[in-house]
C-alpha cells in the first residue's frame, strides 16, 4: 500500500425510519433551516411532509431553496447563498441526490465567503480557513456518494465549465440514509446512478498500484454488488435489500475508503463532465457511453488491471485466451452490462453535436492517474468513436 492519510467527518445514520428517529436531534442547534431540494418529486412521495413535519414541530423556521437541477450551475450556488444570508440560515439540510448536495456544499461555503467561489475554490484549488455553514444531508437517490464527502461537481454556464473540487471542510456534518426513500426514483434515473456508482469504483480501480493491495480487493467486492444489486433492484424496485446494499454501494465508493493508496484515474469523469456543460446530458448516461471506449484506448498500459477485471469481476476464465484478448472480454462485458441496463452507447443519443467535439476535447482536463496519459487529439478520437 501506498502512504495516505484518512479523513472523513460525516457520521451515517443508515437504515428505514433513519429520518423520523434522529431529525429532530440532530437540528436540535439550529433555529433557522434552509430545506434545500430538486425538482419537488419530495412533494408527491411523501419525503417533503415527513421532514416538515418533522422540523416543525420541533419548532424550527423553514426556509425553502428548491428547484436545484442534475447539473447544478453556478448561478443556482449564489441563489442559495443569498438566501440563506438574508434569512439568518444557521444550518441548510439538503434534501435529494448527488446534485443537491453538491450544490449545497458550494452554498455552504459560497454563504460565508465574501469573494467569488468559483474564481477561488473552483477554477483552481482553494484554502478554506473558515468554518462553511453546517450542512446535513437526507439521502433520497443513490449514485454519486456526496453524502460522505467534501466533493462538489458545479457547472459554470457561461464559460461551459463543469468540475468538481473535493474539500474535507465541506463534508456534511451528517447523513440520513433510509433506503426506503429510494423506492419512487424512476426506475431510468436509477439505472443512471447505479452505472455512476460502477464508474466511481472503476474510475479508482483502474489506476496504480497494481501490486496487491487492499483497496483493489475492496473495490471487486463492490463491483460485484452493484453489478448484482442492480439487476435485482430493476427487477424489484422495492427490494429492500437490494436498495440498501445500492445505497451503501454509492457511500463507499465516494466516501475515501477505496481510494486509500491508489493514484486514481478520472479521465471520463473528466470527458464526461465538459460534455455535461456543453449539452447538459445525464451524467450516468455519458458515463456509459464512454467508459467502454476509454478502456479500449487504455487497457493495453494497465493489462494485468484488466485482466484482473475480467476475471475476479465477470468471472471470466483464462483458458485459450491471451492477456490482451481476456482484458478485452472483460471490457465487452461490461459494454454488454450497459446494454443490458438500457443505458445509451452513443453521444448522439446524448444530444451532442458532431460539430460541438472538437471544442469540448479540447475544453476537456487530462488526468495523471491514468493508465495511459490523454491528450486532446485522443479524447477527440474517443468521442468520435462513441458518436454513433
Amino acid at each position: 500500500m501506498n502512504n495516505f492519510i484518512f479523513q472523513n467527518g460525516t457520521k451515517v445514520y443508515f437504515g428505514k425510519g433513519c429520518v423520523k428517529e434522529y431529525l429532530a436531534c440532530l437540528t436540535r442547534k439550529a433555529d433557522t433551516i434552509l430545506l434545500a431540494y430538486g425538482g419537488g418529486s419530495i412533494k408527491h412521495n411523501g419525503v417533503y411532509d415527513e421532514i416538515t413535519g418533522i422540523l416543525k414541530e420541533a419548532g424550527k423556521t423553514i426556509v425553502e431553496f428548491s428547484g436545484i437541477m442534475s447539473n447544478p450551475t453556478y448561478a443556482k450556488v449564489q441563489e442559495g447563498a443569498k438566501l440563506a444570508r438574508d434569512n439568518h440560515v444557521d444550518m441548510i439540510l439538503a434534501v435529494g441526490g448527488g446534485s443537491t448536495m453538491d450544490c449545497c456544499k458550494a452554498v455552504s461555503l459560497a454563504a460565508q465567503y465574501g469573494g467569488d467561489i468559483w474564481d477561488d475554490f473552483w477554477a483552481r484549488p482553494g484554502v478554506i480557513d473558515f468554518a462553511p455553514l453546517p450542512l446535513g444531508v437526507v439521502v433520497t437517490v443513490a449514485g454519486t456518494g456526496s453524502e460522505c464527502n467534501g466533493g462538489a461537481v458545479i457547472t459554470h454556464e457561461e464559460k461551459k465549465i463543469k468540475t468538481g473540487r473535493d474539500y474535507p471542510q465541506l463534508n456534511p456534518s451528517f447523513a440520513l440514509m433510509d433506503p426506503t426513500y429510494t423506492y419512487s426514483v424512476p426506475v431510468k434515473q436509477m439505472i443512471s446512478g447505479g452505472f455512476d456508482i460502477l464508474s466511481h469504483i472503476m474510475e479508482t480501480y483502474f489506476s496504480e498500484p497494481n501490486e496487491d493491495n487492499v483497496s483493489d480487493d475492496i473495490m471487486e467486492a463492490l463491483m460485484k454488488s452493484v453489478i448484482r444489486n442492480l439487476r435485482a433492484s430493476i427487477k424489484n424496485p422495492e427490494d429492500y435489500v437490494a436498495r440498501s446494499n445500492l445505497m451503501w454501494d454509492s457511500t463507499m465508493a465516494e466516501n475515501r475508503v477505496i481510494k486509500m493508496g491508489k493514484k486514481c484515474d478520472f479521465e471520463c469523469h473528466n470527458m464526461e463532465h465538459q460534455l455535461g456543460a456543453y449539452t447538459n446530458c445525464n451524467h450516468g448516461c455519458g458515463l456509459a457511453v464512454l467508459h467502454p471506449v476509454y478502456y479500449r484506448h487504455i487497457y493495453k498500459a494497465g493489462l494485468p488491471k484488466f485482466v484482473r477485471f475480467a476475471q475476479n469481476v465477470w468471472g471470466i476464465a483464462q483458458e485459450g485466451k491471451t492477456d490482451e484478448e481476456l482484458a478485452l472480454a472483460g471490457i465487452d462485458a461490461l459494454a454488454d452490462f450497459i446494454k443490458e441496463l438500457g443505458l445509451p452507447t452513443t453521444l448522439k443519443e446524448l444530444g451532442a453535436e458532431k460539430s460541438q467535439l472538437n471544442e469540448i476535447a479540447d475544453s476537456c482536463s487530462i488526468s495523471q492517474g491514468s493508465y495511459k496519459t490523454m491528450t486532446h487529439e485522443e479524447i477527440l478520437a474517443i468521442f468520435q468513436e462513441c458518436y454513433e
